[in-house]
């Protein structure tokens, strides 16, 4: 096996390499002028076990792109099998069409990766997780939740209150709130169908008045839900409030609005390296790679 850390995800993949303790190939990568993407291995992929590293955060369809060539690359110069790392999934938000005649974009780029010769795909908190019950090759939706409740132990966080944003997220507030010992609680949403306006009301059995308390939530975009949560939970007498994400998506913006709003602190993984990726999943992934080297 060789690992190859992809232009997007570098230091993930090198980080995972050592872990894993294998070879890391090195990837040369540019842009020409006229903006289209250069890709060369270092060294020759034939007859290894390839796994290819790469988030696909903004720029997605550059970081995209990449990892298709670099999959379909890898399969003409006679490697096999092909696994894709990319511990955050571009595009698999839409996974339906929710008004007539529109593309699902989750489903294309699967078929994209079928067809470019990958033979598994690992990720992490993919938003929704069915949409990959349908592929012809073999899907590992890894959790990054452990990660960030061993980092919020570490700030001193035992007995938080765990919150979620909505109710898509409710399943991960259980298990962070369970592991941290105080109990969880969401918010439910209210859409007014005229103004536009969201409206937020919480819903827990547990008190969070004097309380440390923790929003978790698979993304954080553009923090404007993550804030009103943030205020609502100060307003109703948290001692302090954290935010918690896997993927730190952070749209221009957001996290200065959540820190406005009063949070200590906001706390992501490095699916996507950003300001607040304080939480690394590498090991989970190294874990992972090891364990089907080495099955039981």
């Amino acid at each position: 096996m060789i690992v190859v850390p992809a232009p997007a995800s570098r230091v993930l993949g090198l980080k995972i390499a050592e872990l894993s303790r294998v070879k890391a190939v090195e990837v040369e990568s540019k842009f020409f002028p006229d903006g289209e993407t250069y890709l060369r291995f270092t060294e020759d992929p034939k007859g290894e076990e390839v796994v290819i590293v790469q988030s696909t955060y903004p720029p997605q369809d550059t970081h995209l792109l990449q990892l298709l060539l670099l999959a379909d690359n890898a399969v003409r110069l006679g490697a096999k099998p092909i696994t894709a790392v990319v511990p955050y999934l571009a595009y698999s938000r839409q996974d339906k069409a929710f008004r007539p005649y529109e593309a699902v974009s989750i489903k294309t780029i699967l078929k994209l990766f079928e067809s470019c010769g990958i033979n598994r795909l690992i990720t992490f908190n993919i938003h929704e997780p069915s949409v990959l019950r349908d592929t012809r090759f073999k899907v590992e939706n890894l959790s990054a939740v452990p990660n960030l409740i061993d980092y919020l132990r570490g700030l001193g966080l035992e007995g938080a209150v765990a919150f979620a944003p909505d109710e898509k997220a409710v399943k991960m507030a259980r298990e962070a709130g369970g592991a941290l010992g105080g109990g969880y609680g969401w918010f439910t949403k209210k859409r007014d169908r005229i103004t536009g306006e969201i409206e937020m009301t919480p819903e827990s059995e547990v008190n969070v008045k004097g309380k440390d308390t923790v929003i978790i939530d698979d993304i954080i975009s553009s923090g404007s839900t993550t804030a009103t949560a943030v205020r609502m939970l100060k307003a109703q007498g948290a001692k302090r409030v954290y935010a918690a994400c896997v993927h730190p998506l952070l749209a221009p913006g957001a996290y200065e609005r959540i820190m406005r709003a009063g949070a200590e602190a906001l706390i992501g993984t490095d699916t996507i390296p950003c300001e607040a990726s304080q939480v690394t999943v590498a090991p989970t992934i190294a874990d992972y790679l090891q364990g089907s080297l080495n099955p039981d």
